[in-house]
């Protein structure tokens, strides 16, 4: 099989060597050459006669352009879907409603890896370890013993409390669901109901939020301790005030895309199998 993978991030780089250990011939497009070594041929050469095109996990920032962060030149999705053809498919993450209508007028299909259950649970396995990296590396005391606040008990949330809890943190999660807050309760988490959140947070430590909507507003924001850190884990806008919380000194990091730079190999591995059960499921014949 013939695949074009077009930008992305180090993820990208790492399933291009796995596919090709597969036996898949693969073509780059969209990496500056320290990525990938010389590679040759145009955006059209690239993706001519290439039976599946990938593109990145965060498909598009702004609905115009690829989103090619290890590359220095822009790659208009525009031009990706003209130079295709209605057999080749177009598989990438977080593809918007306006990228798949464009797509579908140029009788393209698009496949999002992120509405894929077997890749959204496995890629919160690295998201978990990269926050927990990431709060080691900016706080002044150990995760041992210090009083963690989870919102949300999506996949992200599941995994990065049960490593936490492992660590020995003071695991405490906000959830809506009655279920959910039982299921915190069963594994000797501290839940806390949405409602009770801005009773509950000014004793944290720090502040793992992976709603993607606003939750630390301006109001919850005041009850957050002056040497708490706050790591969001949402995806684009993110669920925090971030103008309010700099107004406060509040500490916070926008943690995106995590996966690709905690553990770009593991993720991309994952990528491969998702990838894999896509085009069986269309009829490819694959071997691996």
């Amino acid at each position: 099989m013939v695949i074009a993978i077009i930008g992305g991030d180090l993820r990208a780089v790492f399933l291009g060597k796995l596919l090709s250990d597969d036996g898949h011939y693969v073509k780059y497009f969209g990496f500056d050459n320290k990525y990938i070594g010389e590679k040759g041929g145009n955006l059209a050469e690239i993706i001519d006669k290439s039976d599946v095109v990938i593109g990145p996990l965060l498909c598009s920032n702004d609905n115009v352009n690829l989103n090619a962060t290890l590359y220095s030149e822009n790659i208009r999705l525009e031009d990706i879907f003209n130079f295709m053809n209605k057999e080749q498919i177009f598989i990438a993450g977080n593809i918007t409603e306006q990228i798949s209508k464009y797509a579908s007028l140029k009788e393209i299909e698009t496949v999002d890896l992120l509405k894929r259950e077997e890749l959204t649970v496995l890629n919160a396995i690295p998201t978990a370890e990269g926050a927990i990296q990431l709060a080691m590396e900016k706080m002044p005391i150990t995760l041992h013993n210090s009083n963690v606040m989870i919102i949300g008990y999506g996949r992200i949330g599941k995994i990065l409390c049960k490593m936490l809890y492992g660590i020995g943190a003071n695991v405490h999660v906000s959830a809506r669901k009655t279920h959910d807050l039982a299921y915190i309760k069963s594994f000797g988490y501290n839940p806390i109901s949405s409602e009770k959140l801005i009773d509950s947070i000014s004793d944290m430590d720090i502040i793992f939020n992976t709603v993607p909507n606003l939750i630390l507003d301006k109001n919850i924001l005041e009850k957050v301790g002056n040497e708490s850190i706050i790591i969001d884990l949402a995806s684009k806008p993110g669920g925090v005030d971030f103008k309010e919380a700099e107004k406060m000194g509040i500490k916070t990091y926008h943690a995106l895309s995590l996966p690709g730079k905690s553990a770009p190999l593991t993720a991309a591995d994952y990528i491969r199998h998702s990838l894999y059960n896509i085009l069986i499921e269309r009829g490819y014949k694959i071997c691996y």
